[in-house]
């Protein structure tokens, strides 16, 4: 345990983090050469120096390539999380010296990108327009892993009770039911009610098999006697909703906030349907007991901002 204790303190250097990192990237020796600039004698040179630090293998050699060991992908983790905070810690110091406020990260997914997310940008970027803000959209699944890692410094979207951890911390921001949408055009727009069974005779963008949403949507289906529809096209991707309501006349499920934000700009129409789809509420999570920097916590400030006045909008 000394001896791990003094290699991951002392004897690590940031070349061999990059290089572990690499190889575990692209797990082939040859190619984690040619990412870094060096030889390829000279990665497998590094390696054994590492593991040799260690006493123990980290990535198993084969024709097929490299494989990290029990012992490598916890190394590799612990290598990304330093690294992370490296970039962190750099471009900070760097948007000081330049007189812009920070650089922050942020996980998001789709229900809190186009709106939430956007005007609480807009907010940050009033007060500072030389912050930077990077925006990784994606599911939990994910981008949690990245912020545990600190490769985000933030997530916003669904809170998800499944992903609850003790070392997460989560703030509730508002509730943001579920809606069907189509394509201005489509005919079930014109209707002053519509019912699951013109629904499920509809071509449909669903979430994919493995999104809590796709079961409770199609529960929806069979609560109505139906059954769910069988020309769909499985997608969380806002572009792909958009694409096929207007290329097959598809009926898509998108957050309220969301496509009353579009309905505006005349992209979709929210169709009188009732969806009683239990969701959890939109909010954000951060790592418990990391303290933010200060533009994230300016961000996180502006992101409460916009929900309070989300809530106190129209119903």
């Amino acid at each position: 345990m000394a001896q791990i204790d003094r290699v991951l303190r002392s004897n690590l250097k940031l070349r061999h983090l990059q290089m572990l990192v690499a190889l575990d990237q692209f797990r082939h020796l040859g190619r984690a050469a040619e990412f870094l600039s060096v030889t390829q004698p000279a990665v497998s040179k590094t390696l054994a120096e590492i593991e040799n630090m260690f006493g123990l293998p980290l990535f198993e050699r084969s024709t097929r390539g490299t494989e990290p060991t029990a012992a490598g992908a916890s190394v590799v983790r612990f290598a990304r999380s330093v690294l992370a905070g490296f970039d962190r810690t750099r471009d900070e110091i760097a948007a000081e010296a330049s007189g812009a406020m920070g650089r922050t990260s942020v996980g998001a997914m789709v229900v809190a990108t186009p709106v939430l997310l956007a005007k609480a940008v807009e907010r940050l970027k009033a007060r500072s327009a030389r912050t930077t803000v990077l925006i990784d959209e994606g599911d939990l699944t994910r981008l949690l892993p990245k912020l545990r890692l600190g490769e985000l410094d933030l997530f916003v979207g669904r809170l998800e009770p499944g992903y609850a951890s003790p070392d997460l911390e989560t703030e509730a921001l508002y509730e943001d039911p579920m809606v069907a949408v189509v394509h201005p055009a489509h005919a079930l727009a014109r209707r002053r009610a519509v019912r699951w069974a013109d629904v499920a005779v509809q071509p449909c963008v669903l979430p994919p098999p493995w999104a809590s949403l796709r079961v409770k949507l199609e529960q929806q289906f069979f609560a109505h006697g139906l059954l769910p529809p069988a020309d769909i096209i499985e997608s969380a991707s806002f572009l792909a909703q958009v694409t096929f309501l207007q290329q097959r006349g598809a009926v898509a499920f998108m957050a309220r906030t969301v496509a009353r934000h579009f309905a505006q700009q005349g992209m979709v129409s929210v169709l009188r349907l009732p969806v009683a789809v239990d969701l959890p509420p939109v909010g954000l999570i951060t790592l418990r007991g990391q303290r933010l920097t200060p533009v994230t916590e300016h961000l996180a400030e502006c992101l409460r901002e916009v929900a309070r006045a989300l809530v106190s909008g129209p119903g």
